[in-house]
């Protein structure tokens, strides 16, 4: 509870008169006492979830689903006539799942929590007028903290004084190069002051300090700072997964009609005068054909098995229904900064008297070296105490020595042969840094900043010759040229001392310098990035940048990458979105490839407004600012390496190697995943449709009933289970990754699923009852026996037929897949078991075939496995016209 609402513009007012709204001597800090009273009025400052379900809730949530009541209701009624062995089966099943939904709940939950861990553990403040170490969660409004580099800040700060403070923002913004930190307030409405990483006067919780010092008045705590509006976006975010969505609506579906038929069978049969008991137990065990039990507890191990072998591409599965998803995705929106891109800046090239030179060509000029010589020593990177081949400190000047080391400039030498005894450090109004290095007898001082900024204090152009004139109006319009292709553009100078300025006045040592050169930055795309985005592309599946950065960055490395094909594409802006109604954007965002300068709240709208028309849309990212569009978007895939806590706990999918290339291999494995799912669902319900027509068809042909509840639940269980999970190693069909996402409303029984579930159930329902006539017409008491193993072996036919929808079983090979070929054979031994081993027999009710009937058995059966060929030899047909 903040005493001043959270949109008060802090950032374009002055420092004092903030200080005085919070009664507060900026010299002093709060009084310890005065500390004390404002916590208890505003609470810790800590990020607060909303009230999360305990775990009984979760557990009793598990239950709700339509599916599950009619199940439990079935298991009930069974026990209730008897029938205890369908009632433990059936109990078993529903609570394996339910403990699987609870477990995922469970873990769904915990994103809060990292939040809450980005908090600093402590801080440094003033009060009563001296600096002392607190709990960061003791903070209130007023209290004046004290910041250096390596500091994480506590809260949202109003700035009022600093010494070249630089702030990693990267998380909250995606803003990848440091942010130098200023103090004036800017002008009041400023629309460029309205995106986080312009506000150079603020520091907000949860950035870090990586160089320099500062000194800033609390104005918001907890849940009031821009984190703690991530935070709420988060908590409310959510949204169920295609399969899920599918499942349930399959689920409610298919057990309405199931209890449909069940009241028709029992009222038709009541009414013919059958017993009342003979036809609730018909009705019962007709429920238990249809309702495929296994389904979900096999779907649930068909992704879990997916899950494991995508951790081979370097993929980790955080939510088992998202597996399939990706091969839903028809649009991917990346982060750029981390994602895209390495998240570290790199000089892109050196342009000095217009001669360029790309770092790791081959010898440079003597201008492009006295060029990264002033880089390298007007420069406060410096070797990391770990490891001194490498180096620590701000991005640009790291990048910036790393230039000239690529040219045989070592900056440690450089600095022993030409040491420092000055500096005019860099602040963002003069935006130059100027350093005075001793050279022999004399001083030269080196200066580096912004074109547009150091160009007027140059009066020549430098060269081994001697100064020549200087063209400012042809420099800077090159310097124009890089910064909109996306580059960060650096101009260095020097100037020649006889002996060591005064530099009480930065003007006076800041003028008549001679020009070097320019140095262009980028943060590079990741090298594999260009060849993810291209098969994203050939898959059908549309790539969309979005992130904190500017524009002008945006669309260079949007057009490096393919996602745009011009260097002049249209770019959607955080302030243009924030002018646009829901009705304009969703106009636009079908069209637009690259968002720039947005906020989290507003990729969220990005989000949203894809997913209304009519896309579904997978969101990656690392930062804290990509955690709400990650858990709001169909599938958010977080970075494992780079990422945030945040982010990985609010994603569906986490990248172990932070390699967006790996999405394509995800995609590829979630499309075959689903395939796989899809041959399960069309394999079970098949032989559900067969036992169902078979039960519901016999009395109306006059024939008693062919099976008794004992052979459909081991038809259903183990039959439709040793296979289904074998399906689950099926590999993946030809032209898998040519193929066009599926659309998003889709159902799970298109492209004729459901038509060949009918057909070839009732082909089975047909053999069955024929098998079943026959035997009885012929005098063969085994007749039940026979009617259950045609129906099993039908259903090993069928499943070894259905593993390509279009190619012919001769051509995919039974060795392209031993986990199925050994289930079948195992099914087919445990029923030879059934039928022949006596004490089997007595469980099961079955009597021992003769030869001749057991052949008959497995003809019929063979009959189901040749239509499915002659429907897929049909179905090439019709693609080839």
């Amino acid at each position: 509870m903040n005493s001043h609402p959270p949109a008060t513009p802090w950032h374009e007012l002055e420092a004092q008169h903030i200080a005085a709204q919070h009664g507060v001597d900026l010299g002093l800090g709060l009084p310890h006492a005065e500390a004390l009273q404002r916590a208890g009025q505003h609470g810790p400052n800590e990020l607060q979830a909303k009230a999360r379900p305990g775990p009984w809730t979760l557990l009793v949530e598990q239950f709700k689903d339509f599916m599950v009541l009619v199940l439990l209701a079935a298991a009930v009624i069974s026990g209730l006539i008897g029938d205890l062995t369908d009632t433990l089966v059936i109990l078993v099943i529903v609570l394996l799942n339910a403990g699987i939904g609870f477990v995922q709940s469970w873990r769904a939950d915990q994103a809060m929590a990292a939040l809450q861990q980005l908090a600093a553990a402590q801080a440094t403040v003033l009060r009563d007028g001296q600096p002392q170490l607190v709990a960061a969660s003791t903070l209130v409004p007023g209290d004046v903290v004290l910041l250096e580099a390596g500091n994480q800040v506590p809260a949202d700060l109003r700035l009022f004084e600093i010494a070249q403070l630089h702030l990693d923002e990267s998380a909250l913004t995606g803003e990848s190069v440091t942010a130098p930190k200023a103090v004036a307030p800017l002008p009041a409405g400023e629309a460029a002051a309205q995106a986080l990483g312009d506000r150079l006067n603020m520091a907000f919780k949860g950035t870090t300090a990586t160089r320099g010092r500062g000194r800033g008045l609390v104005v918001a705590t907890g849940m009031h700072t821009e984190l703690g509006k991530v935070a709420r976006l988060l908590d409310g975010a959510d949204r169920s997964t295609p399969l899920q969505q599918r499942l349930a609506a399959f689920g409610k579906r298919l057990s309405i009609g199931v209890l449909m038929i069940c009241a028709l069978i029992f009222g038709v049969g009541l009414l013919r005068g059958e017993p009342p008991l003979l036809m609730l137990l018909t009705a019962i065990s007709l429920a238990v054909a249809a309702i495929p039990e296994a389904l979900p507890a096999v779907v649930t191990v068909l992704l879990a098995l997916g899950a494991r072998r995508m951790v081979a591409v370097q993929v980790l599965v955080r939510r088992l229904p998202a597996v399939e998803t990706l091969g839903s995705v028809s649009t991917i929106c990346s982060d750029k900064t981390g994602t895209l891109t390495q998240n570290r800046m790199h000089a892109e090239l050196v342009l000095a008297q217009d001669e360029r030179w790309v770092p790791g060509d081959a010898a440079v000029t003597p201008m492009q070296a006295e060029t990264l010589r002033a880089a390298a020593l007007c420069n406060d990177a410096r070797p990391a105490e770990a490891n001194p081949d490498e180096w620590t400190g701000d991005p640009t000047e790291t990048a910036l020595v790393l230039a000239a080391l690529s040219a045989k400039l070592d900056k440690t030498r450089l600095d022993a042969e030409a040491p420092r005894v000055q500096e005019q450090p860099f602040d963002s109004e003069r935006k130059r840094m100027t350093t005075f290095h001793r050279s022999g007898e004399h001083f030269v001082a080196y200066t580096k900043g912004a074109p547009e900024s150091l160009l007027p204090c140059c009066t020549a152009q430098w060269t081994p010759q001697g100064p020549q004139p200087l063209d400012a109006t042809a420099l800077l319009a090159a310097a124009e040229a890089l910064a909109a292709q996306g580059l960060r553009v650096l101009g260095l100078a020097r100037r020649d001392h006889p002996q060591l300025p005064d530099t009480n006045s930065i003007a006076a040592v800041e003028s008549e310098l001679h020009w070097l050169g320019l140095i262009a930055l980028i943060d590079p795309p990741r090298p594999e990035a260009k060849a993810a985005v291209r098969d994203c592309i050939s898959a059908g599946i549309t790539p969309v940048m979005i992130t904190g950065d500017h524009p002008a960055t945006a669309v260079a490395i949007a057009h490096r990458l393919g996602i745009v094909s011009d260097a002049n594409a249209t770019v959607l802006t955080g302030q243009q979105l924030a002018a646009m109604d829901e009705a304009a954007l969703r106009a636009q965002v079908l069209q637009v490839r690259v968002y720039a300068r947005v906020d989290p709240a507003q990729k969220i709208r990005i989000v949203e407004a894809l997913q209304a028309g009519g896309q579904f849309v997978a969101m990656t990212g690392d930062g804290v600012n990509d955690a709400p569009a990650l858990k709001r978007a169909d599938i958010g895939v977080a970075m494992g390496r780079g990422g945030t806590d945040v982010a990985r706990e609010s994603a569906s999918l986490v990248l172990l190697d932070d390699n967006f290339a790996s999405i394509v291999g995800a995609v590829r494995e979630g499309r075959r995943i689903y395939d796989n799912i899809r041959k399960f669902v069309r394999y079970a319900m098949t032989g559900n449709s067969g036992e169902v027509w078979t039960i519901f068809l016999a009395p109306l042909f006059l024939l008693p009933i062919p099976l008794l509840p004992i052979h459909i639940l081991w038809v259903n269980l183990v039959t439709d289970g040793l296979p289904g999970l074998a399906l689950a190693a099926e590999p993946a069909e030809p032209g898998l990754m040519q193929r066009p996402p599926r659309p998003p409303a889709e159902s799970l029984f298109a492209q004729g699923m459901w038509q060949h579930i009918l057909g070839f159930g009732l082909l089975i329902a047909a053999l069955c009852l024929g098998v079943q006539h026959w035997a009885i017409a012929s005098g063969h008491a085994h007749w039940q026996t026979m009617v259950f193993t045609v129906l099993t072996l039908a259903q090993m036919a069928h499943v070894l037929a259905i593993r390509s929808e279009h190619l012919p079983l001769w051509r995919i090979g039974l060795r392209s897949n031993l986990p199925l070929l050994g289930a079948v054979l195992f099914t087919f031994a445990l029923q030879l078991a059934i039928i022949y081993v006596p004490v089997l027999q007595a469980i099961f009710k079955t009597q021992a075939l003769s030869l001749g009937e057991l052949g008959i058995c497995i003809a019929a059966a063979a009959v189901v496995g040749v239509a499915v060929e002659l429907e897929k030899l049909w179905r090439r047909r019709s693609r080839l016209k």
